[in-house]
């Protein structure tokens, strides 16, 4: 019983593992997007993907994230939807966990 319990504990650490490195894998990949979105280039896409990446330090879950890039985009007049947004983060995040399991 308590060797279930250790293997229960350990998938339980190693799934949260997974997904916290696929949520900052998913941060960079719609940073990227977003960047290209808002036309920006070298050293000014890759200052804003950090941008994007500490935004997700605001709060728990991706709302901060999507807020962010919403509030640029509204600033600088890119024309996305909501559902457009947060669906490129759904798809970036499935991406990030590709990459993940492929390395």
């Amino acid at each position: 019983m308590e060797d279930r319990e250790n293997a229960f504990e350990n998938k339980f650490a190693h799934d949260a593992e997974v997904r916290f490195r696929a949520e900052a894998r998913r941060n960079k990949l719609i940073g990227q997007w977003a960047a290209e979105k808002l036309g920006k280039t070298g050293a000014e896409a890759e200052a804003y993907v950090l941008e994007v990446i500490k935004a997700d330090f605001q709060e728990a879950g991706d709302d901060d994230v999507f807020r962010k890039i919403r509030a640029d985009f509204d600033a600088a007049g890119v024309d996305k939807s909501d559902h457009r947004i947060r669906r490129t983060m759904d798809e970036m995040l499935q991406e990030a966990i590709k990459q993940i399991q492929g390395s």
